[in-house]
């Protein structure tokens, strides 16, 4: 998921897309009443993507339109809004929207809803050109699967891993943190010996959007060994490792890029690019803007890592952060067209061309691009990270309950970091409004 905005853009390579991935696809657009060469000529689809999707959006536009023929319209909105600008869109009766870029967490409510288009059937004709069993199986199931059935197709497969300063731990003598005890330790160092210079020992997103505080609490839940939800659906927040994980965050704050609560990735990404903090839990393509001279003074001077591991788990985990899949809105009266926008923009060959452009904010979401030389030799570092820990990673729930359990967790994170509540005390009134929502 990309945190960057235009000036992070790179290069285009659409003249290799025009002649591979256009080639790939016309064969199976064209057909009756369709020109050879453009087989959407004379259509028009809009897009609904979240504002960090801006540069990859808009490239998809252009590419899948000198391929096609299709005109592609983008709509960006804030990324915690796309759910409510879709749900609206088709409940109003408006249907302005043929794609949309939801985020994986709300797939249970927005098919529930019946704001995106059960496309199990249309998977399985069109599986040759699809390739399911090349998607990483975690990611796939979390982000489509619900109910038996598929709702869309993974196109940013989003974990967080955690980057490091080499200068700045370097000179205060801190060593790669293993533990999250380690961690708390190392930033405090840090922050004690520079923060009168304005350098702090971490960037600690604790900004009031679930997909923000909640990725920062799910690092630490995956760490400890914990998980949201028993496999019986209950809550598993009154859990020892669901306390450990939030008293862990709650314990960083004072170390921490003022403050936490204010800290998006918007704040985030330029005070660790900018050398101003020692450590950043992030997306993993933040490794790929660290080395992009046109926006980072930290170029060759970081490293990443997986995340911590706390208390007795010993086995390192990555949580499924934020993740965004591709949809067909349920109002499109254009359904079998976008439906080819999203196999163009999740085919093996348009997910490289993602992956390898500075800016797109696209992470692997297949096990080929995961394991591609070219994408070892594009960010060696963070693909080292990810394929040590992709299997053994924490989603996030997806029940049609899982936008109000996000919210309520949320919130009382932001109580604890506030300083209005314990850690003890927030987990324990998370786990309370759990059992109440999933009761209902």
């Amino acid at each position: 998921m990309s945190r960057s905005r235009n000036e992070f853009g790179g290069v285009s390579r659409r003249g290799f897309l025009q002649g591979a991935a256009a080639a790939a696809m016309l064969p199976i657009l064209a057909g009756p009443g369709f020109a050879a060469d453009k087989p959407l000529a004379g259509q028009s689809l809009n897009l609904l993507v979240i504002q960090p999707h801006t540069v990859s959006g808009n490239k998809l536009a252009a590419d899948f339109e000198a391929a096609t023929g299709a005109k592609v319209n983008v709509t960006v909105v804030p990324y915690d809004q796309i759910q409510a600008k879709a749900t609206l869109d088709v409940q109003s009766g408006v249907n302005e929207f043929d794609v949309v870029d939801y985020w994986y967490p709300t797939k249970g409510q927005l098919a529930e809803d019946g704001v995106i288009e059960d496309v199990t059937a249309w998977i399985e004709r069109d599986k040759a050109e699809v390739k399911p069993d090349d998607f990483l199986p975690l990611v796939y199931d979390a982000y489509t699967l619900h109910d038996g059935k598929r709702f869309g197709l993974p196109y940013d497969g989003d974990a967080h891993l955690l980057f490091y300063n080499k200068e700045i731990l370097d000179r205060n003598g801190v060593a790669v943190p293993k533990t999250w005890e380690e961690y708390l330790a190392a930033i405090e160092k840090i922050t004690a010996a520079e923060s009168k210079n304005g350098i702090y020992g971490a960037a600690v997103l604790g900004g009031k959007a679930p997909i923000i505080i909640g990725s920062s609490y799910a690092n630490r839940l995956a760490g400890f060994g914990g998980k949201f939800l028993n496999d019986d659906g209950s809550s598993a927040l009154d859990s020892e490792a669901a306390v450990a994980a939030a008293k862990a965050l709650v314990a960083a704050n004072p170390y921490a890029l003022p403050t936490p609560l204010e800290t998006r990735f918007e704040e985030g990404l330029p005070a660790f690019l900018g050398g101003k903090v020692g450590f950043i839990e992030f997306w993993s393509d933040l490794g790929v803007y660290a080395q992009d001279p046109k926006g980072s003074q930290i170029v060759d001077k970081w490293g990443v890592t997986q995340i911590p591991v706390g208390g007795s788990n010993t086995q390192p985990r990555l949580a499924l952060n934020a993740g965004f899949a591709l949809g067909v809105s349920s109002g499109s009266a254009k359904k079998d067209a976008a439906w080819q926008l999203i196999k163009f923009a999740t085919s093996p060959a348009y997910q490289e061309e993602l992956l390898l452009l500075t800016g797109s904010g696209i992470d692997p979401a297949r096990q080929s691009l995961l394991d591609s030389d070219k994408y070892k030799a594009f960010a060696p570092q963070v693909q080292a990270a990810l394929s040590n820990a992709l299997g053994q990673s924490l989603p996030w729930p997806t029940t049609p309950a899982s936008p109000k359990l996000q919210q309520a967790l949320a919130d009382e994170l932001a109580l604890a970091l506030a300083g209005t509540k314990t850690a003890e005390e927030a987990i324990k009134d998370a786990h309370t409004q759990w059992q109440q929502i999933l009761a209902e």
